[in-house]
């Protein structure tokens, strides 16, 4: 293999390109390979893409779009209380109480506003929710409501107009989630209500399970047009079912398949505009759409392979093809680039080797961190994020694969049709000589018989737009005064971005799930303005077996429901005890409970005057293995309340000596709160080390690989920063693209640093100059490729796919500025040091191998 290196030019922390020398080789040797038979490897992907295409035959059998499994940590403890909930009090559709639940239940909710500045408890507006109510009992509801006592459970506690006390009393139902918009008088009674609740709950156990889940698909279909046919005028009605959300946010991929075709042209559009050349001859027309239709087989290939695989597909995944496409683009444009700067030569083989040489590696550079990225992605509890990143990671795989083999071979047989002279669209032989000067406008694209003259061993002509990078935005970006500009701009966005950062939003809202137009956004509307003071209603529960007839114990007990009460979002006038109440009991009965006998056999006389207690008492051979209580929380409107509640509540219970935890179905959702951030934080830092590694190995100067590395931190500030002045919260959905933003960020820089080090030039900004020349066009139509891909989901329904947009956007914007601005200025400052006596030496020898 050639002499052995001289001690200066071995492998050292100055000059890490042991690993770049050998790939360099190797791609040259697969560019002469590709050049020498590119049919096969043009042929062969399209059979692999349309075999492993069939695995969309189980795309149906695949989908996972339950919100709850999806969209909430794997093993959240809300989850595990939950269990505990079930086993110890058990629900009974029979005896329904509907705050007793340990899950959302099966049911249909109508809100019904007083129009105008009305009251809903006026004569005339209550007579339409009378009216109202009847309907939906007349379409069938009774046969499937739940009972409590004998009879189906009433949808609202106000039976009839009278004297009601707001929000509730010793005697007095709890009308906090029932009455919005109160006003009451002095002495606390309603005088006017703006909205009344109507929930309707339905069986959810055994046979009777699947049909109430009929009754509410068809009250769903049908519900609209009754509505319309009631022709009420003095109540506006919005109406909601526990099915809603779910099928809401499976008839998002629906909404967005459209966009598919609008994504495509607007990609082929670019590419072939940017490509584009005044001759029919060297035309790039072919190279552009296949391109794009290489991205187009990776996504084929990559999901049919893992739908073969069993992997789920999630709603998240729909996002994966709009990038990919971006991403195999930019790819494209790389090697095209490459292509047209070497110099030409008499065979194909030699200048595909050529740009082998200089683009696959780069190329190999991002794909590796951008693959290494989405892997990383996987290591989390949100199940929607780990399909995503799986389905595209994979999807990147191929991608390169195609790109090396199929766009390759391409770019060969293009370059043989050039070689023959031959049109680019009939691919018929351009006759030379021809004086008409129709024929030389039409297919030379000239009207002078002097343009026809095609010589196929003349130089490539340069695109204009890297003569710009060349001639004028390099020296001027690489003067001093606009290097303090740049400086000074980069400040700004530092400081913005971590400004941002410290008021980043946690969680995503329910709501979104669902499409800008559906029914449910004008029921969440009224939800939250007249519904929102009265938050969960959450269960305090003993899951072990206490002594509760010993006082000291008891005291315990309330020690700790006090520490719980004095939470600013509890409301301690609400709270429901049965433990206080059977002390209340016992003193007017003059009844010491202090032993266990007495204290276990008049629970019976507790139940007589407070049925509903006996449900929260899980009793088993004479002793109480399990109790509950039940605190009213208030004023949680927003995700840092719901956040801020669910730690306040649990630090409680952990203090207090007793064994106790706190429940309610809404936690099961809260938990996200409690590992996004950690979550979001370990990807991106794992990834981000990942990225460093692979950086030195493959490009060969670790200073620009620390550089790289600062591009990756900097863009990732700067997105999570601005993604919240753009109203997006830090969720699974921005999560997924947080991580993208480390792939991304690599991307530019990667191409720019590795141009920088690898130029011959003596000075750093000729350096500059010189990346920005060879790059700068390539990277730039990338940036727009990839916004091409993703922009079309900005006219989305749904705020999924709105979301992806945005940061995306952002994404891309903040990667090509680093790329384009401020990398390339940073490293006139820093990245020349100890790299000009070592490219002398590259370049001296470059034969030798390590």
């Amino acid at each position: 293999m050639g002499q052995r290196r001289p001690h200066e030019e071995r492998c050292s922390w100055s000059n890490t390109d042991c690993v770049e020398r050998p790939l360099k080789r190797l791609f040259e040797g697969l560019g002469r390979v590709v050049a020498a038979c590119p049919w096969p490897f043009m042929l062969v992907p399209l059979l692999v893409s349309g075999g492993l295409g069939a695995g969309f035959i189980f795309l149906p059998s695949l989908q996972e779009n339950d919100i709850e499994e999806q969209f909430t940590p794997t093993n959240g403890l809300a989850k595990v209380e939950r269990d505990l909930v079930r086993q110890h009090f058990p629900t009974n559709d029979s005896q329904f109480f509907a705050q007793r639940l340990a899950t959302e239940g099966s049911y249909a909710a109508l809100i019904a506003v007083a129009a105008g500045d009305g009251s809903v408890l006026s004569p005339e507006a209550w007579r339409e929710v009378q009216k109202l109510n009847e309907t939906v009992y007349s379409l069938g509801y009774e046969e499937h409501c739940v009972s409590a006592f004998g009879s189906c459970v009433r949808p609202n506690p106000v039976a009839q107009l009278g004297p009601l006390r707001y929000p509730g009393g010793d005697s007095s139902p709890f009308l906090g989630t029932a009455l919005g918009g109160v006003r009451t008088n002095g002495s606390g009674y309603v005088e006017s209500a703006r909205a009344v609740k109507l929930l309707y709950y339905l069986r959810e156990y055994g046979d009777e399970a699947e049909k109430s889940r009929v009754w509410l698909e068809n009250f769903l279909g049908n519900f609209s047009r009754v509505l319309a046919d009631l022709k009420l005028t003095t109540v506006q009605v919005t109406y909601f079912t526990s099915l809603s959300r779910q099928q809401e946010f499976e008839g998002n991929t629906k909404s967005v398949i459209p966009l598919f075709s609008v994504t495509y042209f607007l990609t082929i559009t670019f590419s072939i505009v940017s490509c584009l050349r005044l001759s029919c001859i060297r035309n790039n027309v072919w190279l552009a759409c296949c391109g794009v239709v290489s991205s187009g087989l990776a996504v084929l290939s990559s999901f049919g392979l893992l739908m073969f695989c069993g992997v789920p597909f999630v709603v998240t995944v729909a996002n994966a093809p709009f990038l990919i496409l971006g991403v195999g683009v930019d790819d494209m444009f790389i090697m095209i680039a490459s292509w047209e700067q070497s110099a030409r030569k008499t065979d194909t083989k030699s200048r595909l080797a050529d740009t082998y040489s200089e683009a696959a590696l780069s190329v190999t550079v991002t794909t590796l961190t951008d693959v290494l990225a989405f892997f990383i992605g996987t290591w989390t509890t949100f199940p929607s994020v780990k399909s995503f990143c799986l389905y595209t990671g994979t999807a990147f795989i191929f991608c390169y694969i195609y790109t090396m083999t199929f766009f390759g071979a391409i770019i060969a047989l293009n370059d043989k049709r050039e070689q023959a002279n031959r049109h680019w669209l009939t691919c018929m032989p351009m006759e030379q000589g021809k004086t008409s000067c129709l024929y030389n406008a039409c297919c030379i694209c000239g009207c002078s018989s002097e343009s026809s003259q095609l010589k196929t061993n003349e130089t490539e002509s340069e695109h204009p737009m890297s003569l710009f990078f060349k001639k004028y935005y390099g020296p001027f970006l690489t003067d001093k005064w606009t290097k303090l500009v740049v400086v000074l701009l980069y400040g700004a966005y530092l400081g913005g971005s971590i400004y941002g950062c410290t008021q980043i939003r946690e969680g995503i809202d329910l709501r979104n799930l669902a499409s800008d137009d559906s029914y449910v956004i004008p029921y969440y509307d009224d939800d939250d303005k007249y519904f929102s003071e009265y938050g969960p209603r959450v269960m305090v529960v003993i899951n072990k077996n206490v002594s509760y007839w010993e006082e000291p114990l008891r005291e315990k007990i309330e020690t700790c429901m006090e520490d719980i009460e004095n939470i600013s979002y509890v409301d301690k006038n609400l709270t429901e005890s049965w433990l206080r109440a059977y002390i209340a009991y016992a003193k007017k009965s003059s009844l010491n409970i202090s032993d266990n006998v007495t204290f276990m056999n008049n629970l019976h006389a507790l139940f007589q005057y407070y049925p509903n207690f006996q449900w929260d008492i899980n009793k088993t051979n004479n002793d109480i293995t399990a109790s509950r209580f039940f605190v009213q929380t208030v004023n949680v409107t927003s995700a840092i309340d719901e956040k801020n509640l669910l730690n306040q509540l649990r630090e409680k219970a952990e203090k207090c000596s007793i064994p106790l935890m706190v429940y309610h179905p809404a936690f099961i959702y809260y938990d996200q709160y409690l590992v996004i951030v950690d979550n979001t934080i370990q990807n991106v830092v794992i990834a981000a080390a990942a990225m460093l590694v692979v950086s030195l190995f493959l490009i060969p100067n670790p200073l620009c690989c620390l550089w790289v590395t600062f591009a990756i931190a900097s863009v990732i500030v700067g997105v999570a920063g601005f993604m919240t002045f753009w109203d997006v919260n830090l969720d699974s959905i921005s999560m997924i693209n947080l991580v993208i933003c480390i792939g991304f960020s690599v991307d530019f820089s990667a191409h720019i640093s590795y141009a920088f080090v690898t130029s011959k030039e003596s000075s750093a900004n000729k350096k500059a100059i010189g990346a920005l020349h060879q790059l700068g066009y390539p990277v730039l139509q990338g940036a727009v490729s990839t916004i091409l891909g993703v922009v079309v989901l900005a006219a989305a329904k749904t705020y999924i796919f709105r979301t992806f947009f945005k940061i995306m956007f952002l994404v891309i914007l903040f990667g090509a500025v680093h790329g384009l601005v401020f990398i390339p200025v940073f490293l006139t400052f820093f990245g020349h040091f100890g790299s000009t006596k070592i490219q002398e030496i590259r370049y001296r020898n470059n034969k030798d191998c390590p």
